[in-house]
């Protein structure tokens, strides 16, 4: 059964890589996996890794770029970028991967609303305001500022963003963030990598009043393997259904999705930098492979196969078909 995986890091692989002189990243090191997880495409961010979040996001934004846009000549055998949902379709019928550009926060782009033009331009159709820290779009969970959410600029930015065309989403956003982009926005939006605060209250999950306001919006919550949004005990598969069933239960099967936010192959300084302790896999879910194995539980839950595909890729698609016409 295909999948669709609404965030994962990638281009930050790529980037690595190709920064010391690799060449096909894709095809060496990740279509494989992809391929044993029926993973038919994906939400690729670009992401400022802690390690230059305090130097210049700006000038990484253009690194990132630059080797996005040299892989893609390299992926073609395999992969291909989504513009529009039409490219999808296509992509789906070659049997190749398929993949959205997005932005894991827009601290690259200053304070300059004009740059999510160039950006896509450049082909970049999603992008959530903030990764965690507080810019001058938006606030992320850990900044201290709980009452900050989108600035004036930042409201700009996502009314520009809904008129381009691009999918909005509101991982690693605060709260006030999260209802400043709902206030400010029409058309559906994500949490593309975002668990239940009710299950594990990590900051970085979401509360039922926000979850119910995504399943208002016709929006879609991607469910997340990173074990400190699992359990805080047993970071399991298992556990990771639960989340499913939660969000089901709070508002229907056609607003759960996956955004598993894989990072087995991320280099150890990026790992390092994420967290002190060793970089530990949810038990059952460790990369892109083992998806089969969460719909597998899912199944002995009782969904029948409309429900699982729907989980699996056609939320996910649905959003892409809305949004990127």
């Amino acid at each position: 059964m295909k999948a669709f995986d609404a965030h994962s890091d990638i281009f930050t692989d790529i980037t690595v890589r190709r920064l010391k002189g690799e060449r096909n990243i894709i095809g060496k090191y990740h279509i494989d996996q992809l391929k044993k997880g029926d993973v038919a495409a994906s939400i690729l961010g670009i992401w400022i890794e802690p390690l230059y979040v305090n130097e210049d996001p700006t000038w990484r934004t253009l690194q990132i770029m630059g080797a996005v846009s040299e892989e893609i000549e390299d992926m073609k055998e395999h992969a291909g970028i989504v513009y529009k949902y039409s490219d999808l379709i296509r992509l789906n019928q070659e049997n190749k991967f398929g993949i959205i550009m997005g932005m894991e926060g827009v601290s690259g782009l200053r304070d300059d609303i004009s740059l999510i033009n160039v950006m896509y331009r450049f082909g970049v159709r999603h992008a959530m305001l903030t990764w965690n820290e507080e810019n001058k779009f938006a606030t992320g969970v850990k900044s201290p500022n709980k009452r900050r959410g989108l600035t004036q600029i930042g409201v700009k930015l996502v009314k520009r963003m809904e008129k381009l065309g691009m999918i909005i989403d509101v991982s690693h956003g605060n709260e006030s963030t999260f209802w400043d982009i709902y206030i400010n926005t029409t058309k559906p939006f994500i949490a593309s990598h975002s668990n239940v605060y009710n299950l594990c209250n990590s900051v970085r999950n979401l509360k039922d009043d926000q979850i119910k306001a995504i399943g208002e919006r016709n929006g879609v919550i991607g469910v997340n393997s990173w074990v400190d949004f699992v359990d805080a005990e047993n970071p399991c598969v298992e556990k990771l259904a639960d989340h499913v069933d939660y969000i089901v239960d709070k508002i229907g099967i056609d607003h759960v999705g996956f955004g598993l936010d894989f990072a087995n192959y991320l280099d150890f300084k990026t790992l390092k930098s994420l967290q002190d302790e060793e970089y530990i896999k949810t038990q059952g879910i460790e990369d892109a492979s083992k998806i089969p194995n969460l719909l597998n539980v899912l199944k002995k839950r009782g969904y029948n196969n409309d429900e699982l595909e729907k989980i699996a890729y056609k939320n996910m698609e649905r959003i892409v078909r809305d949004i990127l016409v």
